[in-house]
């Protein structure tokens, strides 16, 4: 039997690929089971995939882009013409010899061919929608879908017969940790509070600078796990190092990426965690149970983070710091007023109980395995 997963090609379409796939693995009573991925090439997914034995078919994907210029204009038109229908040509082959009896679709712009192909081999479509405002990609499939989960309250975009909350997919390997590991791990001093500070898979330049830019006054006060980026990596590191006198580096960490053995106990040992605001970040952050602060990034795709902050925020769980308020002295000046408030950050890190679905990997691999008709084992 075989589960076909799609998507965009980022961190924030593979991880919770990756969490379904271990928990319909976790539960069936089919041992036999293949899974495979297509979409757009991607080093950093591919890798992560290929470790959790998901076979990878690599396509031709185009996207619109909705901001208009001369460029854009003529890149749209030889995705439209070109790259798009190659695309669907490239999945129609491969699904068709695949023969999977369910595609999962994570959404973005990668996932357009395959769940088209998908639709035309009559295979049923199960799609997931991460963030509160839906993607292009997503709102353009749903009408080929036969399932839509989705991770925020008030999606109205869908289809409500098809449509069931959910939450969005976490890895359970991260949420284990303890202090006791992240002080071997981390080297911490346990001297002074610690700080996670997160930017995705890929980094957040931004962030990054900020706290370079604050390191030598924050390290006075904060010990620091920084997770910067594989491409940024290099760059803070070297910085750092000229920044912070030779006593004072015992306090900052920093690494390009934080594995699940790392995160997990990065999670258990941090005071509070400073990060984007994407879908998968928040719904980990809310199930590890810590206050945060979320910057999100003001260039994503129809707003979406500053909408997927704000509904979080609401529960009380976080402080939303948008682009234009990020300084590092007011940023500072925030970080050590919450400090001071030993009791405000409790209240922050008890509201992410209202919010956490820590269990949305596992319920979506019983939609999926009941939709097959496996008989699910609890």
């Amino acid at each position: 039997m075989k589960i076909l997963f799609t998507g965009g090609g980022s961190g924030g379409h593979v991880l919770p690929i990756i969490a379904i796939a271990r928990e319909i693995r976790k539960f069936s009573i089919k041992k036999d089971l293949e899974f495979f991925y297509i979409g757009p090439k991607d080093g950093f997914g591919s890798l992560l995939l290929s470790q959790e034995d998901i076979k990878i078919k690599n396509i031709v994907a185009g996207k619109i882009r909705r901001y208009v210029d001369k460029k854009s204009l003529f890149e749209n038109f030889i995705d439209v013409a070109f790259k798009i229908p190659f695309g669907i040509m490239q999945s129609f082959f491969y699904i068709f010899f695949l023969t999977p009896e369910l595609i999962f679709s994570k959404g973005g712009f990668g996932s357009v061919p395959v769940v088209l192909a998908g639709w035309l081999l009559r295979v049923p479509v199960f799609i997931h929608e991460s963030d509160s405002i839906p993607g292009l990609a997503n709102k353009f499939l749903a009408k080929f879908s036969t399932k839509i989960f989705t991770s925020f309250p008030r999606t109205t975009e869908f289809d409500e017969k098809k449509m069931t909350l959910i939450g969005n997919p976490i890895r359970k390997e991260v949420l284990g940790g303890t202090k006791e590991k992240a002080i071997e791990i981390f080297k911490l001093t346990e001297k002074k509070p610690v700080i996670l500070v997160l930017g995705g898979s890929q980094g957040a330049e931004r962030v990054n600078d900020l706290f370079l830019e604050l390191l030598p006054e924050i390290i006075q006060e904060f010990e620091i796990i920084h997770q910067c980026g594989e491409n940024n990596f290099e760059r803070v590191n070297s910085e750092s190092k000229v920044l912070l006198k030779e006593f004072m580096q015992k306090y900052y960490h920093p690494f390009p990426f934080l594995k699940e053995k790392e995160l997990k106990n990065a999670y258990a040992a941090c005071d509070i965690i400073i990060s984007r605001a994407g879908s998968g970040s928040i719904f980990e952050i809310a199930a590890v149970g810590k206050p945060s602060i979320l910057i999100p990034l003001p260039e994503s795709a129809q707003n979406h983070q500053v909408n997927n902050a704000y509904i979080y925020a609401k529960s009380g769980a976080a402080i939303v710091m948008e682009t234009a308020n990020f300084t590092p002295h007011f940023f500072f000046e925030q970080l050590k007023i919450l400090f001071e408030n030993p009791e405000k950050l409790k209240e922050m890190g008890e509201a992410t109980k209202k919010f956490a679905k820590p269990e949305a990997a596992k319920d979506i691999a019983r939609y999926i395995l009941s939709y097959l008709n496996l008989i699910f084992v609890k």
